[in-house]
């Protein structure tokens, strides 16, 4: 299979299982009512999912490591697709949905850190920021799918049709992958470690590596509190003034939807100007546009609709569009034979502090809108706003990364 053909396979493989991700996400306004949920709990069981998620990319990283990443890709696929459908059919309130989207976080994690490693190891490292950055792309545009098809079917059929139909994206991702690399060679890197703290050791000795994990870090923070709100806050924007319900929450998650198909561009394009002027400099105007974004979004609950869906669609962009660079200066950074360990730990950082931003925000909400009044709106302000402060601390560390002599390792010379 040539290459193109398989990146493509792969990528729509990843279209599928990025289906579930969102799903829960997208319908979060109307299952807030359905379930009386407080903005709290609602933000704790999307923060279950990310925590299920880090576990499993921690465990899969050394797995990879161990068994190679094809089989490790291939084997994850199968509980993903069963994780999915029991949430989409059985959750019903909050201890459910807990327990349920966390399960299905903790059976997802295949599809990302090996199928990154799959494209690292195919891919020589001046065309990897670009193909990283179509894989991670892939993903925006199952998030996209997810919402468009949430925001269909929630007005049509409800949330349940609307989760159903998400989960069934995972089986399909699934049958595709067995068929896409069926010829794709298993690689087991050798390694002097049987223990796998002795590889996490060596990866947190690596202080280029490390510096790169903790930018991903507070990347994660803001980008994974954001993409579990957007939707919700859309809606409340389109109803700011008027009557909520069913019809303002399917088109909030009509246009966040927008906004991530529309976010495709920054993580391609994010790539590929990494290759061209190198990872650190894209990191830098990636991540400070999107603080800027942090700090103005909530404040514009009541602007008229198109600024905000504007600033959205920035903000989705780049928020995203470094989001393959972190990934790709990592395979540059690390020994292969550790490479999945260095995985394991930036998605236990990095995803443990997406797993918490959710809840912040959500508690966030909840003080300021049991305030009342004008104070309500400002709510909003002030939990987008913490997202920024805990974004903050990513530049200082991509501006250390840049400084080392090592970081010529990356993009070919080009830092």
């Amino acid at each position: 299979m040539s290459d193109g053909r398989w990146i493509a396979s792969l990528c729509l493989a990843r279209v599928g299982f990025a289906l579930i991700f969102v799903a829960y996400s997208a319908s979060l306004g109307l299952l807030k009512q359905d379930w009386g949920l407080s903005s709290a709990q609602a933000g704790l069981i999307q923060s279950a999912w990310h925590v299920g998620y880090l576990v499993s990319l921690f465990a899969i990283g050394f797995l990879a490591d161990r068994y190679g990443a094809k089989r490790t890709f291939l084997a994850t696929s199968v509980v993903a697709c069963a994780s999915g459908l029991a949430f989409a059919l059985f959750a019903d309130g909050f201890v459910s949905a807990l327990l349920l989207h966390g399960l299905a976080g903790l059976c997802s994690g295949g599809s990302y850190t090996p199928g990154m490693t799959l494209v690292a190891e195919r891919f020589p490292a001046v065309r990897r920021g670009r193909v990283m950055g179509y894989f991670l792309a892939a993903a925006s545009l199952g998030y996209a799918l997810s919402l468009w098809l949430s925001s269909v079917l929630v007005v049509t059929s409800g949330w349940r049709a609307a989760l159903v139909a998400c989960a069934l994206g995972p089986v399909a991702a699934s049958l595709l992958s067995f068929w896409a690399l069926r010829s794709t060679r298993n690689v087991v890197h050798p390694s002097g470690y049987s223990n796998p703290l002795r590889a996490l050791a060596e990866v947190w000795r690596n202080k280029p590596a490390m510096l790169a994990v903790w930018a991903y870090v507070f990347h994660s923070w803001e980008l994974l509190g954001m993409w579990a709100w957007l939707p919700t806050y859309l809606g409340v924007v389109l109803a700011y003034g008027g009557e909520g319900g069913t019809g303002m929450a399917g088109l909030g998650i009509a246009f966040a939807a927008l906004t991530y198909l529309i976010s495709m561009v920054g993580s391609i394009g994010g790539g590929v100007l990494s290759d061209r002027w190198g990872r650190t400099a894209v990191i830098l105007l990636m991540s400070l546009a999107s603080l800027i974004c942090s700090f103005s979004f909530g404040w514009l609950i009541a602007a008229p609709a198109w600024i905000v869906i504007a600033v959205a669609i920035a903000y989705n962009l780049t928020a995203i569009g470094d989001s393959s660079i972190y990934s790709t200066a990592l395979t540059e950074l690390v020994p292969g034979h550790c490479l999945g360990a260095a995985w394991a730990l930036r998605s236990v950082l990095g995803f443990g502090a997406g797993a918490i931003s959710p809840w912040v925000f959500g508690l966030v909400l909840d003080l300021g809108q049991g305030a009342g009044g004008a104070r309500a709106d400002a709510a909003w302000g002030w939990a987008w706003t913490a997202l920024g402060l805990g974004a903050m601390l990513g530049p200082i560390a991509t501006l250390r990364l840049r400084a080392l002599r090592e970081s010529v390792q990356m993009a070919g010379g080009r830092r």
